[in-house]
């Protein structure tokens, strides 16, 4: 105990040193402590530096249990000082020992339990061994401390939430595929265009009309991405500076405005519904980012602009387009295109026309785009300057099917289907951009010539036949068989069917021309064997049988039961005589008159085109598109085309995608027949039933024609350049059924060369103004020109009736003795002589029985005529011929001194068809 050092008190700056060991017995302690402790602690710093680098690591841990904490809170200091130094007393050997190990396994302990507790002070008259044993476990925050996150915390929240970002990234990445389109957005109307390109209709529910990016102009573009996004061409599919800046613009009231870039909104547009969720958002995110690695830019720039809306119920830039300017997307130039751009971000909002409070926004933001233009380098300052704003049109054109458009459409798709160009199944699609060959020039003449000569002139609330008229008309380019205009109806929506292509109205007498057109192109002859020619004569007699048909007995009646006698296939198609053209029918026959109307153009189902005798009347029920193809052949020199009513077929802006029929032309008559029956035509036009249309001012073509009890009057005529059928029909507007136009217009009826003849003469004049008018060039039949005498023109004897024979009665009413009423008994044309009974004569004329002169008396021996023929016998001749001098007999036949070729005999009261002389 003398040897250890005096005990020290401890300074401020020094640590006191902790047991080694915990003492056993409190009691013995006494105030020597301190010595003790100074001792350790002066000693201590030397047995560190030396004894650190020897100091196994097994030390520290042998040690470490030693070290705990002595001072309890019942101990004095006193008690705390003394405790070493009794310790010391009691184990002598130990303590001497502890005393040089102690200090590197107290180093060795500091090191590893707290480092940082340096420098060790007394606080409060407590030991600092307690308050390190507090620190060595970190107090809890109190207070706002509590609420702040430690910079642990947050950086593990970071990592962890990077790596569940790229998780969910990588999912949401995985999962979500790029879908089909949405049904609306592929959805587009079918864009129906007049000739010259502008626009006649669309249909559809959708007004889209999708084109490439080449038919929009590049001005167009530029505006458009100016105004929505001008980094296109050089970003992302995504671009988070501009969302956070449309956040932060619209919470600023700068305006709402969208993040989106312009493949986000195609996106949208294209792939996925309007709605606002946040699950239409995450798709929106995933689909723009893989559709920016499959698609160009140039593809989803023409994408976008094919689906956005501008308003006017138009989708996409066409649309727009033809909505607020009516021209093409190719055509928009730098103003146009900047308005529709500004659209864009709020249609409704910034139409000026329907919403002229909000022009000056409307305006503002068109400025907005342009400088945008400028900004980019697409558009110079000078030019920026130059433009004025653009004023979009008053009136939206209307892409319903209201008045003619829908007549127009129908009659558009029915040749479509028809000709087997598409399906109604293709057509429904849309897509299509269809060219007619509609001109509108034209279209408004022909509307504008029904309203005039027709419609103006109804009075229906005081006529209830005015209510029944409806009207129906085609014309047609007879070089090429284009159809320039169509009259389908009074309204599509109040009239479904279109009267210029239905078949249900007898075609009346315009079938009559092809009657003559097949006897001159099958070198007819009538039933005495003479070839049919426009003055051939036959016998015009109301109700007068036909002969050489076996079918059964056919009496015609003529209009307004009219007997005409003997006339030439001139005057009889002048006046319309059915009975003349029925008796034709039979002689050139009836299935080859059929045969040649469907050459000429009138579909070969057509209803009621049957062969029989009464195909001459037009008893058919062609269409007035049918009779004007038709028309259109004999203007056309006998050349026909299949009529053709599309010029152009364009399928999402592809040209060649609809491949359309090919326009042939075949030489179906010869021109000799096809000019031949223009010719006579045009006596109907100058001295027939049709003079009215001579208000054309040109060589006009025509025939007019009536249905059965008036239900239906036509006209249909041709210059050199155009072919136009017109017809005024009758129908009960509640029942659809037909009616007679009997007191319509206030006139008694309505024939061919009424209403139809008038029609057609203002519209061919309007239609044809400013076009040089010139004469039909023809190339008629042998003997066409010829003019040939009627049987009754010779110089009668005295007292003789040199007129007409109408049944054998002569000019003062007079019953001739000896002449026979009715049809002649077994006449039969021969060739070399007449047959009477069954005699036949050589080089002159023999009666069986007498000859009666022209004064009605019989002779009873024989006459000899001056051409040398003996009679045999002394009875009368049934038919009546000519005795020497060439006198008519009450027969009607007139011989001029003897019979060589062969005559035919007369008839009475209407029997045989033909007479003609040589």
């Amino acid at each position: 105990m003398s040897d250890q050092p005096e005990p020290q008190q401890p300074t401020q700056g020094s640590a006191p040193k902790e047991p080694d060991v915990q003492p056993d017995v409190q009691p013995e302690r006494t105030v020597e402590q301190p010595a003790v402790e100074t001792e350790r602690t002066v000693e201590q710093p030397a047995v560190r530096a030396d004894a650190e680098p020897d100091v196994e690591p097994v030390a520290a841990s042998v040690a470490a249990p030693d070290v705990e904490p002595v001072a309890r809170p019942e101990q004095t200091v006193a008690q705390a000082a003394a405790e070493p130094v009794a310790q010391a007393a009691a184990e002598p050997d130990t303590q001497a020992e502890r005393t040089v190990v102690q200090p590197v396994v107290q180093a060795d302990v500091r090191t590893d339990v707290r480092t940082d507790a340096q420098p060790e002070v007394m606080e409060g008259g407590k030991p600092e061994t307690a308050k390190k044993a507090k620190k060595a476990k970190r107090p809890r925050r109190t207070g706002w401390r509590r609420l702040v996150p430690t910079w642990r915390f947050l950086l593990s929240a970071f990592v962890l939430g990077t790596m569940m970002l790229i998780a969910l990234f990588a999912l949401g990445y995985y999962m979500v595929n790029i879908p089909a389109a949405n049904a609306a957005a592929t959805k587009q109307s079918n864009v129906y265009l007049y000739a010259d390109g502008s626009q006649l209709a669309r249909d559809g529910e959708v007004n889209r009309e999708n084109v490439t990016l080449s038919q929009i102009s590049k001005d167009a573009q530029h505006a458009v991405l100016a105004a929505e996004d001008r980094d296109f061409y050089t970003e992302s599919a995504i671009d988070p500076k501009a969302m956070i800046r449309a956040a932060w613009n619209t919470v600023t009231g700068k305006g709402k405005q969208s993040g989106s870039t312009i493949t986000q909104q195609y996106v949208k547009n294209y792939y996925l519904a309007q709605e606002q969720t946040v699950t239409r958002k995450v798709k929106e995110f995933f689909i723009s980012i893989k559709l920016d690695r499959v698609k160009t830019k140039d593809e989803i720039l023409e994408g976008y602009l094919n689906t956005s809306y501008a308003g006017r119920n138009s989708y996409g830039l066409q649309a727009a387009a033809q909505a607020y300017y009516g021209v093409d997307a190719v055509d928009l130039t730098a103003g146009q295109g900047a308005y529709l751009a500004a659209l864009l971000n709020a249609p409704s909002e910034y139409d000026v026309i329907a919403h002229p409070e909000n022009r000056p926004a409307a305006l503002a933001r068109w400025a907005y785009v342009l400088d945008g233009m400028v900004k980019k380098g697409w558009l110079t300052q000078s030019a920026r300057n130059a433009i004025t704003f653009p004023e979009p049109k008053q009136s939206i054109v209307s892409t319903g099917m209201s008045g003619q458009r829908g007549y127009l459409v129908k009659a558009v798709n029915d040749y479509l289907f028809e000709n087997k160009i598409l399906t109604e199944d293709q057509l429904q699609l849309g897509g299509y951009r269809i060219t007619t060959t509609l001109q509108k020039s034209k279209q408004d003449a022909f509307v504008k010539a029904v309203n005039d000569k027709v419609m103006k002139k109804l009075d229906k609330k005081n006529n209830k036949v005015d209510n029944y008229v409806r009207a129906g008309g085609v014309a047609i380019d007879p070089a090429t068989g284009k159809v320039l205009a169509m009259y389908g109806g009074i309204d599509y929506t109040k009239q479904y069917v279109n009267n210029a292509t239905r078949r249900d109205y007898q075609d009346g007498s315009t079938f009559k021309p092809f009657v003559f057109t097949s006897a001159v192109q099958n070198g007819s002859q009538t039933q005495d064997g003479q070839t049919i020619t426009p003055n051939t004569y036959y016998d015009g007699t109301n109700k007068r049988p036909v002969e050489g048909w076996n079918g059964g007995e056919y009496a015609p009646e003529n209009e307004d039961q009219y007997s005409y006698g003997n006339i030439t296939v001139r005057t009889a198609t002048n006046k319309s005589v059915n009975s003349v053209y029925a008796q034709m029918a039979v002689d050139v026959g009836p299935a080859k008159v059929k045969q040649t109307a469907i050459d000429l153009g009138l579909p070969s189902d057509t209803p009621d085109l049957n062969p029989y005798p009464s195909i001459a009347l037009g008893t058919s029920t062609a269409s007035v598109l049918d009779m004007a193809e038709a028309y259109a052949t004999l203007a056309n020199h006998g050349k026909h085309g299949t009529y053709t009513i599309i010029d152009k077929i364009t399928k999402d802006g592809e040209e060649g995608a609809v491949t359309l029929r090919k326009q042939e032309t075949k030489q179906v008559v010869t021109r000799e027949a096809a000019d031949t029956t223009t010719a006579v035509l045009q006596s109907v036009v100058e001295d027939g039933t049709a003079t009215a249309a001579q208000e054309a001012d040109r060589p006009v073509a025509g025939k007019t024609g009536t249905a059965e009890e008036d239900t239906a009057a036509w006209f249909a005529g041709y210059t050199p350049d155009l072919a136009t059928v017109v017809s005024v029909m009758g129908q009960d507007p509640v029942t659809g059924k037909h009616k007679s136009l009997y007191g319509a217009m206030g006139l008694d009826r309505i024939n061919g060369g009424g209403a139809p003849a008038e029609i057609w003469a203002q519209f061919t004049k309007d239609a044809l103004k400013g076009k040089k008018a010139k004469d039909f060039d023809l190339q008629l039949q042998p003997g066409a020109d010829e003019v040939q005498l009627p049987p009754a023109d010779t110089q009668p004897d005295p007292g003789t009736d040199a007129g007409q024979d109408n049944g054998g009665t002569t000019d003062g009413g007079q019953e001739t003795p000896g002449a026979t009423t009715g049809t002649t008994t077994g006449a039969t044309p021969t060739t070399g002589g007449t047959t009477t009974d069954g005699t036949t004569t050589t080089g002159g004329t023999t009666t069986t029985g007498g000859t009666t002169d022209t004064g009605g008396t019989t002779t009873t021996g024989g006459t000899t005529d001056t051409g040398g023929t003996t009679t045999d016998g002394g009875t009368t001749d049934t038919g009546g011929t000519t005795d020497s001098g060439g006198t008519t007999d009450t027969g009607g036949t007139t011989d001029t001194g003897g019979t060589t070729g062969g005559t035919t005999p007369g008839t009475t009261g209407g029997g045989l068809s033909s007479l003609r002389r040589d």
